[in-house]
């Protein structure tokens, strides 16, 4: 099966990547490191703005906007998750059966990812809340500015969101 992506040079979009069979590896802080540092690395080679970003247990969700002229997020996707998997720590991997797995695939992501183009600024601000929210929906933290692994606190400090803004009833 061929899939569809919505490709506009320059455009932002909100994407969602999860872990094979939802390995939490970004509950150890040393894998959060490694693809933080996976994320320069790209950034430096091929450029692009992260607007928002939250980094679950097992998956995250992020905001991106591409330079003028180019449509490229594959590849950026490609480029962090394989930049990733060369630096996680090898006894946090699920086993996973060898006729299960794709060439060059290492159990480490799920295939492929989920992309939306974001069509104006009512739908960047939809995924920006939903973004920052996520981390009180999944039930880890009851006030989303306490997360450690999300863009929530500068958007706080920039004014986005009003103080207590996405605290759970």
């Amino acid at each position: 099966m061929r899939y569809r992506r919505s490709r506009v040079c320059g455009g932002c979009y909100f994407f969602t990547v999860v872990t094979h069979q939802r390995q939490r590896l970004f509950a150890v802080p040393e894998n959060v490191d490694v693809l933080r540092t996976a994320f320069r690395t790209v950034i430096a080679r091929y450029p692009f703005v992260v607007d928002a970003v939250v980094l679950l247990p097992d998956h995250l969700h992020c905001l991106w906007t591409l330079p003028e002229g180019d449509a490229g997020f594959s590849t950026r996707w490609r480029l962090i998750k394989t930049e990733f998997t060369r630096h996680c720590r090898p006894e946090l991997r699920v086993p996973v059966s060898a006729s299960r797995l794709n060439k060059k695939e290492q159990g480490i992501w799920q295939r492929r990812f989920w992309e939306h183009q974001i069509r104006d600024d009512e739908d960047f601000r939809h995924h920006l809340d939903y973004i920052h929210f996520n981390p009180v929906k999944h039930g880890l933290v009851e006030d989303a500015a306490l997360w450690p692994y999300s863009s929530m606190r500068r958007y706080l400090r920039s004014g986005v969101y009003p103080d207590g803004w996405g605290r759970s009833e």
